[in-house]
């Protein structure tokens, strides 16, 4: 299929799988306006379309921790159970409408206790939130399947209970750890403990890394840490002198030769000064240089996208076809954190009928 006709509408009804997406990240504009009313926190603005735009617009500045500061207004209204809870369904009813069959969501418990919950309690309501969601999504013949990823804050010294309840709740939705927060200045390696930790209790993790800092910071979250998936991950180019030739350093070899995720985020990163433009975005020439790329959306609300505008994106400013969808989505599910034979029942029952079906 030639490019110019993947539209949107082809492309909201094709099956996505996500990654790399924060709760925190998502709320929908006028939920934030709703819950903020009731808990008495200040906005820039009431008017939820408003909202929206101030997000955007703020989160555009091409500073990382510009852009995490907008975080401020979402976090203020996921202090106590409602809010919450309702954050938490309404996550997954918004991705069931975008077409996302497999999702992997990620926030920092911690984050959600100025309230007076307990980090038990976050976690017990968050997943309480997204169990109301998946339900509510199957019934509307929409089903969509939500692990958890627990983060811990990397500037912080709580990164190692995030990663004792990562181990403590993995039986129940949560399926693996991550950090978060100023990456510059705040190395994974600080965090080894926690890592080491997860390692024997074989709870798999991912590392934010190679967005803010660059190759020092994907080798200690490989070669230091052992990370199975990178987040961002998109200054791995440093390490590939000629893009167009595919020459690789050592460690981008190791990247792409052990088929190690690279959980990408194109409007993100060109709101935090990673990359230029979606056409020039390191994702397309990776792809073709055989990395595993995982296309994700980071922070839907700051960034003022889905997965159908990423998608979109890359097919009208960076010539994507199906078939490019396609391998961004296989190759997510190839590297989610569930269970084998679940990943490959989503690619062969899901995934793959339903793009043969559209080529």
């Amino acid at each position: 299929m030639n490019a110019t006709r993947v539209d949107a509408d082809l492309i909201r009804r094709l099956p996505k799988a996500v990654l790399h997406d924060h709760l925190d990240g998502g709320l929908r504009p006028a939920t934030v306006v709703e819950l903020a009313a009731e808990v008495g926190h200040t906005l820039p603005t009431t008017d939820p379309d408003e909202l929206a735009a101030w997000y955007y617009e703020a989160a555009n500045s091409g500073d990382l921790v510009r852009y995490i500061a907008t975080f401020e207004h979402t976090l203020a209204v996921m202090q106590n159970r409602e809010g919450l809870l309702r954050v938490a369904e309404e996550y997954v009813l918004d991705l069931a409408a975008d077409g996302v069959v497999y999702a992997e969501v990620r926030y920092a418990p911690e984050l959600n206790t100025r309230g007076g919950l307990s980090l038990s309690e976050v976690v017990e309501t968050v997943q309480e939130g997204l169990a109301a969601g998946m339900a509510k999504a199957a019934a509307a013949g929409t089903p969509v399947r939500v692990g958890t990823l627990l983060c811990g804050m990397r500037m912080f010294d709580r990164v190692s209970e995030a990663a004792d309840l990562a181990v403590a709740y993995r039986d129940a939705g949560v399926v693996g750890f991550d950090i978060a927060g100023a990456e510059d200045g705040f190395p994974p390696a600080d965090h080894l403990a926690a890592f080491e930790h997860l390692r024997r209790e074989n709870v798999p993790f991912t590392i934010h890394a190679g967005e803010a800092h660059g190759l020092p910071s994907i080798h200690q979250a490989l070669q230091v840490c052992g990370a199975q998936r990178i987040g961002h991950g998109v200054r791995i180019t440093e390490d590939i002198p000629d893009l167009a030739a595919g020459k690789l350093g050592r460690l981008a070899g190791w990247v792409r030769d052990r088929r190690i995720a690279l959980e990408m985020c194109p409007t993100s990163n060109l709101q935090t000064g990673c990359a230029t433009s979606i056409a020039e975005h390191p994702i397309t020439a990776l792809k073709d240089l055989g990395f595993r790329v995982t296309l994700n959306t980071d922070n839907r609300l700051v960034s003022g996208t889905t997965m159908t505008r990423e998608m979109s994106l890359l097919v009208e400013e960076a010539g994507w076809g199906i078939e490019d969808l396609r391998t961004v989505t296989v190759n997510a599910l190839k590297s989610a954190f569930i269970p084998f034979d679940e990943r490959n029942a989503l690619i062969e029952d899901v995934v793959l009928p339903a793009y043969a079906a559209a080529l």
